[in-house]
């Protein structure tokens, strides 16, 4: 289930604070961008911005600018804060756009604290939600070990504050329906208890995807653009083989609808926010042909999904 998200591929920030880490703080400089940099910014907060770079080369030292403060609630070290990103390759050539989660419609969900470089530790704190933040993310922002390995160019982010995520359930909510998925089996223990899911059955699976509603949330109607945090626990039909969990990991899975499995894209959307399903996922709504770690090619996928939030 849990596939590369596509997002963080065309907007690295992640990638790049899990390469930066907490001991980046020491040389980062924290000035005003604008003055360190010449970075300008210009556009509404809640609109891709843009963005325009100074002549000559890139800016060797990390900065960040407060462009517009916000006026919501103040961020602090250790929220959670959604926000909508822009990141660009400051590499004194093209400048090039990697990508803006306003042409994806998926903001990112990011914890303000020591993974982040500590340039963007002290930017978002010094905005509130509302607000626009630009961060220029250069050499020094490395942890020692990594500065003058393959420098990378100069990253420059424009971050706008949309909010914080809603606490999520800690499991399903609401009316048992009932419903049932023949040849599969799940036992609802109650209270926040995982369920037990069984898949070993000598019913052929359905070509098709199916979906039955095990308890039906009285939440908001997940939409396709957004961001889930759910509990699951997937098995291969036929042999009752578990190959993922995260009632097994003690801590629920996070992430934008769009950029998982087709058959959790069609299958979840629409579910109102609170509920227990039970999918049955045909190969082409999964991973086809391609056998992936702990599932062969070919397998139809059973999840039992418990949809916490979505935001």
């Amino acid at each position: 289930m849990r596939r590369a998200l596509a997002a963080l591929a065309a907007v690295p920030l992640i990638f790049f604070a899990a390469a930066c880490g907490s001991d980046s703080g020491s040389g980062t400089s924290t000035a005003a961008a604008g003055e360190a940099s010449g970075v300008k910014v210009t556009g509404n907060v809640g609109a891709k911005p843009t963005v325009t770079f100074p002549s000559g080369t890139p800016a060797t030292k990390s900065s960040y600018e407060v462009i517009t403060p916000g006026t919501g609630p103040a961020v602090k070290s250790g929220d959670k804060v959604i926000v909508n990103l822009t990141v660009y390759n400051w590499d004194g050539k093209g400048n090039a756009l990697q990508g803006s989660s306003y042409d994806t419609k998926a903001p990112e969900t990011i914890p303000v604290d020591g993974q982040l470089p500590k340039v963007l530790q002290d930017g978002f704190t010094q905005v509130k939600h509302g607000g626009r933040l630009l961060a220029v993310l250069a050499a020094d922002a490395a942890p020692a070990q990594q500065q003058g390995q393959q420098a990378q160019p100069t990253k420059v982010f424009v971050l706008d504050v949309v909010g914080t995520p809603p606490t999520p359930l800690k499991a399903a909510t609401g009316k048992e329906t009932g419903d049932s998925l023949k040849g599969v089996k799940v036992v609802n223990p109650g209270g926040d208890k995982a369920p037990t899911l069984t898949t070993k059955t000598g019913e052929k699976p359905s070509k098709e995807l199916v979906v039955k509603t095990l308890i039906e949330g009285t939440g908001a109607k997940v939409q396709p653009t957004q961001t889930l945090t759910v509990h699951y626990t997937g098995k291969i039909w036929g042999t009752d083989k578990e190959f993922d969990s995260s009632w097994g990991r003690g801590q629920p899975a996070e992430f934008p609808l769009s950029n998982v499995i087709k058959g959790w894209q069609q299958g979840l959307a629409g579910v109102p926010v609170g509920s227990r399903v039970v999918m049955s996922i045909p190969p082409d709504l999964g991973y086809g042909a391609q056998a992936q770690q702990g599932i062969p090619a070919n397998s139809t996928l059973v999840f039992v999904v418990d949809v916490l939030s979505a935001y």
